[in-house]
């Protein structure tokens, strides 16, 4: 082996990972919407959670990466420690997959149509559909469908680089006697752990180890212990993940630690025994590209069949090791490891939204409650809610704009667009809260009170500002088209209203039924309701928006009110409604 294949071998390695990752984020990106519907469907049964994390892992082709997602769900709140054991048991199972697609590499036959089977003969066609999508494709999926073809193009002649540069070893004694010593239980495994730590990728490792058997030097008595190793090497990925997370996240790293190193250390016991004491024959055999993903996919198995039935135990072993805290405090987190799978981070996001905007709705209306009842420890309520509403507003902000950042559909990037706006809006109404309540804790601490005119000006106001937050709260969480359609023409009511009873309140005041005092509680009342239906005029809009891409908002409120057939029949029912005596 010269300087030549030492160089053919460092390039074929840097195509064969480059390509595995590419590939894997495509397909992360290109099944985003699956993922989301797999983990909706997930339950508290064991058998359900080990084939979920068995398909997601097939399918972007890295254990590492499904269990840095399990750890970044529980961190979120999306998943709990017990449904995460039986997605990481399936996960070691899912990364088998990739060994068994490079296997193909190995085939060797005369005939024509078997030959079209291997890789270098079907690869370059998919290099070639991938290149024609990644060039003409206009949209997203078709890009991300092209990187997907191109990475495993890519992958596949990485492999057969790697292949074709080892070949020469074969011949070498000192890599003859290297593959001897890894018949050394002990250090086959950790040597397969180290550098599956280091490349933090099983099938990654696998994939090389696959290549260097087409020296015809790698024993199933040197593969096999490695083979153990890397599983306890991936776990690297997780624990490092791990890292500034809370409890139960940590807890899921070390059940996937846990799961890796007793079932490693139990089948390498198992494995020792026989070898010693049987010294079956075909442990001296040469181990090929078959031989070793059939060997990897045993192992898994066999793990799998020791812990699955006791996952409980694991469980309790990650909460002995990562006890409760005496006192942990409640932070609503987003975690950043779910940015590798943008679909699923944007749900999350949408989420937390949804919990926003039920928070600032429902504070609105207890504020306008607190006008006409005042509680002081309602007027608490409301300012605490504006506080988590801000908070809210802060995480939200800021994932949400490295969110942004990510590859994206264009559906994804508009709803992103959506959730950017709404939070200011949402934020808004919740300060309009508190300035409603500073209302209310004046109207009290000063003994004033409005006359019996204005109050009931008041409740027409309060009962319209109430609907319009209903609506604008089904528009966004629903997506509810008809009910985006009525906020508009509702919130002219308000402006209307609102401009009636400035008049009112003027009359009123000149007939001495009013006193300036009061005067200035009522316009800071209405100023801020009226303020508070623009919001969630903004929030229709939005929604509006989003499904059709178009982010002019300002065109989109002129078009609802010149253009819109509904505009001025829901317009003129509405101020029937709530202008009635």
């Amino acid at each position: 082996m010269n300087v030549f294949d030492v160089l053919a071998l460092i390039g074929g390695l840097c195509l064969f990972l480059f390509g595995m990752d590419i590939m894997g984020g495509a397909l992360e990106r290109r099944t985003g919407r699956g993922l989301r519907a797999i983990l909706g469907r997930l339950t508290n049964n064991k058998i359900t959670g080990f084939f979920t994390g068995l398909a997601v892992t097939s399918i972007i082709q890295s254990s590492s990466a499904t269990t840095v997602m399990v750890v970044g769900f529980v961190n979120s709140g999306l998943m709990t420690l017990k449904q995460a054991i039986s997605i990481i048991m399936g996960a070691n199972l899912g990364t088998t997959v990739t060994a068994w697609l490079l296997s193909l590499g190995g085939i060797s036959s005369g005939n024509v149509f078997v030959n079209l089977l291997k890789p270098t003969s079907f690869t370059p066609v998919l290099a070639l559909i991938g290149i024609i999508f990644l060039m003409f494709g206009k949209t997203s999926k078709k890009k991300d469908t092209a990187t997907i073809l191109l990475g495993f193009a890519t992958l596949m002649f990485g492999m057969d680089a790697m292949s074709g540069a080892v070949s020469g070893l074969a011949v070498v004694p000192a890599f003859q006697n290297l593959f001897i010593a890894f018949k050394n239980p002990v250090l086959g495994l950790l040597v397969g752990a180290v550098l599956t730590a280091i490349i933090q990728s099983s099938s990654a490792s696998v994939g090389i180890l696959q290549a260097l058997s087409a020296t015809g030097q790698v024993s199933y008595g040197a593969a096999i212990p490695i083979i153990m190793g890397q599983n306890i090497g991936t776990c690297v990925t997780a624990i490092i993940s791990s890292v500034g997370t809370n409890k139960n996240a940590k807890r899921a790293a070390v059940v996937h630690l846990a799961f890796n190193v007793v079932g490693s250390v139990v089948w390498l016991t198992v494995f020792w025994m026989i070898s010693y004491f049987l010294k079956p024959v075909v442990l001296d055999y040469s181990a090929g590209y078959l031989g070793i993903a059939v060997s990897h996919s045993i192992f898994n198995l066999l793990c799998t069949f020791l812990l699955f039935p006791a996952s409980s135990l694991l469980e309790k072993l990650a909460i002995k090791l990562v006890p409760d805290a005496d006192k942990e405090d409640f932070v609503e987190v987003i975690d950043t490891r779910l940015l590798a799978t943008p679909s699923l981070a944007l749900e999350r996001c949408r989420g937390l939204v949804v919990k926003m905007a039920r928070e600032a709705i429902a504070s609105f209306k207890q504020s306008m409650e607190l006008v006409k009842n005042f509680d002081e420890q309602g007027c608490e309520e409301v300012k605490e809610s504006e506080e988590k509403v801000d908070k809210l507003e802060d995480i939200l902000g800021t994932y949400l704009v490295k969110l942004s950042k990510c590859q994206l559909s264009d559906e994804e990037g508009a709803e992103v667009s959506m959730l950017l706006k709404l939070i200011g809006d949402f934020e808004r109404i919740s300060d309009h809260s508190v300035n409603v309540v500073e209302s209310a804790e004046e109207l009290h601490e000063k003994r004033m009170e409005f006359s019996e005119e204005a109050k009931k000006e008041l409740d027409m106001l309060f009962a319209a500002t109430s609907e319009i937050l209903d609506l604008s709260t089904r528009t966004f969480i629903d997506n509810d088209a008809v009910a985006a359609q009525r906020v508009e023409p509702l919130e002219q009511v308000i402006d209307t209203l609102k401009d009636k009873m400035r008049n009112s309140h003027i009359d009123r005041l000149q007939d001495g039924g009013c006193t300036i005092e009061a005067g200035f509680v009522w316009s800071d009342l209405i100023t801020n309701i009226e303020r508070t239906s623009d919001h969630c005029s903004n929030i229709a809009v939005y929604v509006i928006d989003a499904a059709a891409y178009n982010l002019n908002v300002h065109e989109s409120i002129r078009f609802i009110k010149k253009e819109s057939p509904y505009f001025q029949q829901e317009y003129e029912a509405y101020l029937k409604k709530y202008t009635k005596q």
